[in-house]
Order: structure tokens, then sequence, then C-alpha cells
């Protein structure tokens, strides 16, 4: 037994140190395995000379769709609630009536100040012909000066009577005005908060109009895209290539086609406690397939990355050091490289560090690759999407293979059974 613990101690000594030796030259063990064996032909992959170029990005934000001309309906006036013109629910047009409140009371009101403007206007002319007349007289010495002065006092009161009358008649026909309520604006109209017979008064709320075409939304933008956001608005050309996409969850019974409108505000400051900036965009709604209130994803197309290094997403591997890609050398040997991931853009990945443009990288599946590993360079025609679905599409079918494979071993296991009884 103490020979065996021995021999047991030595041995894992010596796996310890053989796991170490092929860690530290883990680059050289393929080729020394081609030399004692038969070599292995170059590995055929996509590689990729890098150099900086603009990325095109997708980015979306949650948002709350909402209506910016939404306007709700209060009385100005104070009566009965007397007519309801509308059925609730449907769609309005502006200056539309939607209420009456005692119009009559209000009618007969501004009939009262006009006639009173009437009784003020002739007050007036009989004070302008008293004046005129004392001014005559006073020159002929026929009434004295204080006559006179009173005549001109007379007329200027009968003159401020006229002023007040006209004053009291505009605001007798703007409470008639009123005592009709009408539609400020275009749109769907709510149920009515107020039955008919009612009282009201000023400030008494009676629906809400919410127009639905169009609709606005607003969202909140990172600090990151707002600022390169705002670097390539400055350019008038690109105002024109960014698009702004909604995307309703639930539209048309699934995900839903999305509706396409204008990024139209982009903030001028950042949000302390988001550290975000808010934007907002507009969308045509002519059919009022989406409503104000509904949780929605905003997207902006045509955002950019500039003079930046990508590779496609699937080039990217995980190694001890964390993210890393192959790179070949002068020989089209494998080398692992460490690099540094910023955002994604779509199937590419970009990249803040550990590479330099000029430098070689395998961009295409990773498979069977590791360091030291000989490259057979193919070209690379800058499609990453087409390499991802590629790749993704080879994983589908092996999974597919191993599915079929597991159910005809599970399916076959009880007849080799059922044989192996017989027997």
């Amino acid at each position: 037994m103490k020979t065996a613990f021995r021999f047991g101690r030595a041995g894992l000594l010596v796996l310890v140190a053989g796991l170490f030796l092929a860690a530290c030259g883990q680059d050289e063990a393929p080729a020394q395995a081609q030399q004692g064996g038969q070599e292995k032909p170059p590995h055929p992959v996509e590689v990729a000379e890098l150099s900086r170029q603009d990325i095109a990005l997708e980015r979306s934000y949650p948002s709350l769709l909402r209506s910016d001309d939404e306007v709700t309906l209060v009385a100005r006036v104070t009566g009965t609630l007397e007519q309801r013109h509308f059925e609730p629910g449907e769609m309005v047009e502006e200056g539309q009536v939607l209420y009456s409140i005692e119009p009559d009371v209000y009618q007969a009101v501004v009939n009262q100040r006009e006639a009173d403007l009437q009784s003020a206007r002739a007050e007036l002319e009989r004070a302008q012909r008293d004046a005129t007349r004392f001014e005559r007289l006073l020159s002929q010495n026929s009434v004295s000066r204080q006559q006179y002065d009173q005549a001109r006092s007379e007329l200027g009161v009968a003159r401020a009577a006229v002023a007040q009358a006209e004053a009291a008649l505009a605001s007798a026909r703007i409470d008639l005005d009123y005592a009709e309520v009408t539609a400020p604006v275009s749109g769907m109209i709510s149920l009515s908060r107020v039955n008919v017979g009612n009282l009201v008064s000023n400030g008494t709320q009676l629906a809400t109009i919410t127009p639905l075409d169009p609709l606005e939304v607003r969202f909140q933008l990172p600090q990151r895209d707002a600022f390169e956001l705002r670097r390539q608005l400055k350019n008038p050309d690109a105002i024109e290539e960014i698009r702004a996409v909604l995307q309703v969850p639930g539209l048309d019974g699934g995900a839903g086609e999305p509706l396409e409108g204008r990024l139209d505000f982009l903030g001028s400051r950042v949000e302390e406690a988001t550290s975000t900036v808010q934007a907002s965009a507009t969308f045509a709604n002519p059919e009022g397939r989406v409503l104000p209130g509904q949780f929605v994803r905003v997207g902006l197309e045509g955002l950019k990355r500039f003079d930046v290094l990508a590779v496609p997403e699937i080039a990217i591997g995980q190694g001890l050091m964390g993210p890393q890609v192959f790179v070949l050398d002068e020989d089209n040997v494998a080398r692992a490289r460490p690099v540094d991931l910023a955002e994604t853009a779509g199937p590419w990945q970009i990249l803040s560090g550990g590479v330099e443009p000029g430098e070689r990288v395998v961009v295409g599946d990773l498979a069977g690759i590791e360091p030291g590993v000989t490259i057979d360079p193919q070209p690379f025609d800058g499609e990453a999407g087409e390499i991802v679905e590629e790749v993704e599409e080879q994983e589908r079918q092996a999974e597919q293979q191993e599915v079929e494979a597991a159910a005809e071993a599970e399916s076959g296991a009880p007849a080799e059974g059922a044989e192996d009884h017989t027997q």
C-alpha cells in the first residue's frame, strides 16, 4: 500500500507537469502533432485585413405613445348642460359643436348689452350736440364758461359710457360663444364626464379629444448614442438617412408591420438622474392602428459609428484572458489575440483595443481553429450577416442530426433488448 501511494503521487506530479507544459506550448502543440503524425492540410476559413470603417447601427428604445395635440374640453361658463351633440368614441372635426350650455340665456344677455350700447350711443349724440351748441354760444358770450365746461364733461362721460357698453357687449358675446362648446382639434372624443341636465361651471371638465394622426413618441437616448447622433446630424445629408421605426408588440396579432416616422427633436442637456438625453419622433397613423398610451419600442435606423475597427460577431472567441480573435502571422499561422469589445452593430462587433489596422483576422467559423493551426485564407466579401447566417444554419443542421441520431438510438434500444432476451 505504501509503495502504491508513492507511485500515485509521482504519477500526479508527472500529470501536472505535463499539463503545465501543454498550456505553455499550446501554439506549438498542433505543429508537433503534425510532425509526429500525418500533416494536416491548412484549414480553409474567411480572413479579412482590418481597416477602419463606418458601421451602421440599429438601436431601439422603450417608450410610450402619446398624442401631442390631445385636448381636454373644459366649460368656460356656468349653466345647465342642455345638449350633447356627439357619440362617445367617434371622430370629431375641428370646429364641430359638441355641447350646449344654456345658449338662450347668454343670447338674452347679448341682446340686453346691445340695447345698452344703443342707449349709450344715443346719449353720446345728445352730449355731442350740447357741447357743440355751448361752444358756439360761448363765442357769442351767451353762456358762461362754467356751462360750457359742464357740457364738455357730459360729453366725456357719454363717450366712456359707450366704451363701457361696447366692452360689456363683447364680453356677453364671448360667453355666448362659450355656451356652445366646439372641438378645438380633430380627433377621437372620449366618454362625456358630465351628463346632460347637470349644472356645470367655469373649469368643469367635459371630455377629452385625442388626435390619432400623427402620434408622437418621446424616448430617452443613452449619452453615447445621443452624442454620436448629434455629431451625425451636423451633416445635412445625414438627416435624411436617419429613420425612426415604431415596433408595436401585438400589432396585427403578432410583431406587426412597423410604422415609419421622422426624428424631429434631440435634447440639449443630459438628465442627471438617468444620464440620458430626451428625443422625440413623429409617426403618421392615418388608420388609427395604434393608440396613445401603448408601450412601444422606437428604433433608429441610419445611425453610424465612424472610423472604427470591427469584425463579424462569429469571429469572437473566448480564451483564458477573455474575448479573443485569431490573427494570422506571415506564415498564415493562427495566433490567439485578446481584444477589448465595444458595442455590437447588427452582425458586427466593434473592437476598442487589441488589434491594429492592417492585421489579418479570421472572420469565419472558428470551429476547428486553435492557436498554431495553419490557415488557408479565404476571401471575405464584407457581408458579416451572411457568415453569421451560414454558421447558424450549420449549427442547426448539426443539432438536428444529433436529435435524429438520439431518436434512432432510443427507438432501437428496446428492439435490441428483445433480441438479446430471445437469444
